[in-house]
C-alpha cells in the first residue's frame, strides 16, 4: 500500500493552537481514516505518514469528518440558555447532515441534564450538571467531559489549565465558538462557502500554510496570545482577533488527547492545575521576568519527539504522561529539569515546549511559550538533591505574603541558575551561577531575612568538579572554604564558616537564634560589604582567638589537597583575580561535607611557578597554624595582621624580617614598604591555608642555606 508524507506548514510547536492542531489532525486521521497514520516533529514542523494522499486527506476533512461532540451545558454561554448566542448550536441541531449525527445526540443528552432550566446556573446547579453529567453521558462528547475537568475524591471539579475552567476563559466559552467555526466552515449558507471553495483555502491554509483572504474575526482565546487583539496590537488602537476557522478546530479536536489516567491521580501534592499530562505548578525560573502578570493556572510541558508514532502510541504517552524525578512525578518546574536531565521522562520524548498560563492585566488568560527544553543526560543533575529540601523552604518562605523584595528576587536568581544549568549544557560557570546565587541568599539572611530556612545545607564534594574552570578563583575558594582550626579523623573542627554567619556551635548546619533572631556572636566578623576587609578580619580574629588560649598560632588549615599553592597566592596578591567569585565560592564551599573529600576532587593546577615578592612569604612564615620542622618554629604574631590592616606595611614587615632572623632564616631584605591598600591585600591573602610543604619551600626560597634544614 503507498504511503504519502506530508509536511505541515501550518503546524508548528508554537503558539498553543498550532501544537495542538498538528494533534488534532492526527487525532482525526488516526480515528476516522487511517488507523495506521503516523505524525511527528522534525525541525518546526509537523510530519504526517498516511495512506492518504494530498487530494485525498484535503477530501476527508472537507466530505468525511466528523466533528467531536463539543457541549459544556454547565457553562453559561454554552449556547442552552437564553440569553446565550444560540445560532450554532440551533444550526447543528436542526442539521440533517452525517457527520453531525454525533453531535446532534451530545446535544440531545445536554439538553436532558438540563430539564427545564433555561437561564445561567449558579454555582450549585453548575456543579449538579456536571456530576450528572460524569454519570449520566455516554457517546463521543463523553471525551470532551473527561477533558474539560475531573471530579476529585469529594466529587468537585478540578479543571485542567489547558481548557480553562471546565471549556470557557471568562466570558468566551469554547464548545459554543467551535460549533460557531463548524457552522462557518459546513453550514453557513452563502456565495462562496456553497461551493465549497472558502472552506478548502482555509483548510489549504491550515494544513500548508497557504495564503488565504478568509479570515474570521472571531475569539480564539489562550490558544494563540499573537492573534489575541487588544490595545497596540494593529496599526490602530485597537486589533481584531483575526483567525482561520479551521485552526481553531483542529486545536480543540487536538486538545482532547490530553485526558487519561494522569488526569485522575491524585497526589496529595499536586495543584488543582497539575492534573492533567504534563502540567505542572508555575515558577518564573528560566524565563524573563512576568511583571504584573499572574500564573496561577500554572504551566503544561507540552512533549515533541522525532520518531514516527500512531495515535495509539501518542495516546499511550500522554496517558502515561511521566516526570518523574525518583518515585514522585515532579510537580515545578525545576523538579521537571531536574527529570528531564535524569531521563526520568516518557519514553520518545526528546524536548518539551513550555507553556505557561498567565493572567494579563487581569482581563484574560494566555498560553505563553516560556522556552523549550531538550531531553539530554546531566551526570551532574544530581546535586541539586543537596539543595532542594533548602530550596523549597525559600520558594515557601518568598510566597508567604510578608517576604520582602530582596528575598524574592534571591529566590528568583537561585531558580533561574539551577534551571539554567539542568537545562543546558555542562559548563562550570552555570554551576557556579547556582552556589553565587546561594551565598547571595545566605547573605541576605545574615541580616535576619528567612532565618527558618536555614543557611546553605551540606553539599557532596562533587560540587568542586562541577564548578571548577581552572581557576586560581576555584582554587583558593577551596582553601579558604575548607579552612578549619585542625581536622579530626578528616572532619573539620571549628571552621572558618563560624566567622560568617552565627550557627549553633556544634551544628554548622544551623542558625544560633534567641527569641527568633540571630544572636550578636562576636566571632561574626565578615560583614560581606568588603571581601579584602572580610578576609583580613578572619585572619585577626583566629589570631586573637589563639592568643586568648595561650597558643600563637593562625589556627587556620586546609583539607587534603586544598591547600593554597604559591602561584594563586601571587596572583591574588597581583590584584588580578575576581574577588567577589573567589570569596561568594569560598561561603558555598564551607558547606562540603569535608569528611567525604578526597584527592580525587581535587580541582585542576596550574603548572606554572610564580612566587609572590619575597616581602609577603616573610609574612606569611610569621602567621603559620604549625611549627615548619621539629627544629624550625616560628610563633605568629598578631600584630603583623594589625599593622598591615592600619596600611603600616614598613613596620609589619620589620617585625617579620627580625622574627625570621631570630631564627636563622635570613630573607634578602633590608626594609620594605608598600601602600595602604597593597598592605590590606597582603593581611588578606594570610587566610589561606598552605601545606606544611610550601612553608618549606618559602623558608628555602628566602634563604637558600636553610634549604636542608627547613625539610629535617
Amino acid at each position: 500500500m503507498t504511503t504519502h508524507l506530508h509536511i505541515l506548514k501550518g503546524c508548528a510547536p508554537t503558539p498553543l493552537a498550532n501544537y495542538l492542531k498538528a494533534l488534532g489532525i492526527l487525532r482525526l486521521v488516526g480515528e476516522q481514516a487511517d488507523l495506521k497514520a503516523r505524525g511527528w516533529w522534525e525541525g518546526e514542523r509537523f510530519c504526517l505518514l498516511t495512506t492518504l494522499s494530498k487530494e485525498e486527506l484535503e477530501r476527508f476533512f472537507l466530505e468525511d469528518y466528523a466533528p467531536t461532540p463539543l457541549v459544556a451545558p454547565w457553562n453559561g454561554g454554552s449556547g442552552f440558555f437564553k440569553k446565550d448566542n444560540r445560532k450554532a448550536i440551533l444550526a447543528i441541531r436542526s442539521s440533517s447532515s452525517e457527520r453531525f449525527e454525533p453531535f446532534r445526540q451530545g446535544i440531545f443528552q445536554a439538553e436532558q441534564i438540563l430539564g427545564d432550566l433555561t437561564v445561567k446556573p449558579e454555582k450549585k446547579q453548575k456543579l449538579a450538571i456536571q456530576r450528572k453529567s460524569v454519570l449520566a453521558w455516554r457517546g463521543e462528547h463523553r471525551k470532551w467531559l473527561d477533558a474539560a475537568f475531573v471530579l476529585d475524591e469529594s466529587r468537585e471539579p478540578i479543571y485542567p489549565s489547558l481548557l480553562g475552567t471546565g471549556g470557557n476563559d471568562g466570558r468566551l466559552d469554547f464548545t459554543n465558538n467551535f460549533m460557531y467555526h463548524l457552522v462557518l466552515l459546513f453550514l453557513e449558507k452563502s456565495s462562496t462557502r456553497s461551493s465549497g471553495n472558502e472552506t478548502r483555502d482555509l483548510l489549504c491554509n491550515a494544513l500548508w500554510s497557504d495564503l488565504t483572504r478568509h479570515l474570521e474575526i472571531a475569539a480564539i482565546g489562550q490558544y494563540q496570545p499573537g492573534n489575541a487583539g487588544g490595545a497596540n496590537s494593529s496599526t490602530g488602537f485597537d486589533g481584531g482577533n483575526l483567525i482561520n476557522s479551521w485552526d481553531f478546530v483542529f486545536a480543540m479536536e487536538g486538545a482532547l488527547l490530553f485526558t487519561s489516567c494522569a488526569t485522575r491521580r491524585f497526589d496529595p501534592q499536586a495543584s488543582s492545575q497539575a492534573s492533567a499530562p504534563f502540567a505542572i505548578r508555575s515558577h518564573a525560573a528560566g524565563f524573563a521576568t512576568p511583571g504584573f502578570e499572574k500564573a496561577q493556572r500554572g504551566e503544561q510541558w507540552m512533549p515533541l519527539w522525532r520518531q514516527p508514532a500512531t495515535l495509539a502510541d501518542l495516546s499511550a504517552m500522554l496517558g502515561e504522561a511521566r516526570i518523574q524525578l525518583g518515585r514522585q512525578s515532579a510537580h515545578r518546574p525545576i523538579d521537571a529539569a531536574r527529570a528531564i536531565s535524569r531521563l526520568g521522562v516518557a519514553r520518545g520524548v526528546e524536548a518539551f515546549v513550555r507553556y505557561g498560563y498567565l493572567e494579563r492585566n487581569g482581563q484574560s488568560n494566555l498560553a505563553v511559550p516560556l522556552g523549550r527544553i531538550e531531553v539530554r543526560y546531566q551526570p551532574r543533575s544530581s546535586l541539586i538533591e543537596d539543595l532542594a529540601g533548602w530550596m523549597d523552604r525559600l520558594q515557601s518562605r518568598s510566597r508567604d505574603g510578608k517576604a520582602t523584595a530582596r528575598l524574592i528576587h534571591a529566590e528568583r536568581r537561585l531558580a533561574d541558575a539551577v534551571f539554567a544549568a539542568l537545562t543546558h549544557d555542562h559548563t562550570s560557570d552555570r554551576w557556579q551561577a547556582i552556589l553565587l546565587a546561594a551565598v547571595e541568599v545566605e547573605t541576605l539572611q545574615a541580616t535576619g531575612t528567612a532565618l527558618e530556612v536555614g543557611p546553605i545545607p551540606r553539599l557532596r564534594p562533587e560540587w568542586v568538579a562541577a564548578v571548577d574552570d581552572g581557576s586560581a578563583e576555584v582554587r583558593l575558594a577551596l582553601a579558604l572554604g575548607s579552612a578549619a582550626a585542625e581536622y579530626d579523623k578528616r572532619k573539620p573542627v571549628d571552621s572558618v564558616r563560624y566567622h560568617l554567619l552565627p550557627l549553633e556551635p556544634k551544628n554548622a548546619g544551623r542558625f544560633q537564634l534567641a527569641d527568633k533572631r540571630l544572636v550578636n556572636d562576636p566571632r561574626v566578623v565578615a560583614t560581606g560589604r568588603d571581601p579584602l576587609r572580610d578576609l583580613a578580619a578572619i585572619v585577626e580574629r583566629r589570631l586573637i582567638e589563639s592568643a586568648q588560649k595561650g597558643q600563637r598560632r593562625s589556627r587556620l588549615v586546609a583539607a587534603s589537597g586544598c591547600e593554597a599553592r604559591l602561584n594563586d597566592l601571587a596572583q591574588f596578591l597581583r590584584g588580578e583575580l575576581d574577588l567577589n567569585r573567589l570569596f561568594g565560592l569560598a561561603r558555598a564551599f564551607m558547606a562540603i561535607r569535608w569528611d567525604r573529600w578526597s584527592k580525587a576532587f581535587q580541582p585542576k593546577v596550574n603548572q606554572k611557578n610564580h612566587h609572590p615578592e619575597e616581602c609577603w612569604l616573610a609574612l606569611r612564615l610569621c602567621c603559620l597554624p604549625w611549627e615548619i620542622t621539629e627544629n624550625l618554629d616560628i610563633p605568629a604574631d598578631e600584630r603583623i595582621v594589625r599593622l598591615l590592616l592600619a596600611g603600616d606595611a614598613s613596620r609589619a614587615i620589620e617585625i617579620a624580617r627580625q622574627r625570621l632572623r631570630s631564627k636563622g632564616i635570613r630573607p634578602p631584605i633590608y626594609a620594605g614598604m608598600t601602600d595602604p591598600q597593597t598592605a590590606r591585600r597582603w593581611a588578606a591573602a594570610l587566610v589561606f591555608p598552605i601545606h606544611r610543604r610550601t612553608a618549606q619551600n618559602i623558608v628555602g626560597y628566602l634563604s637558600p642555606t636553610m634549604k636542608g634544614a627547613a625539610r629535617a
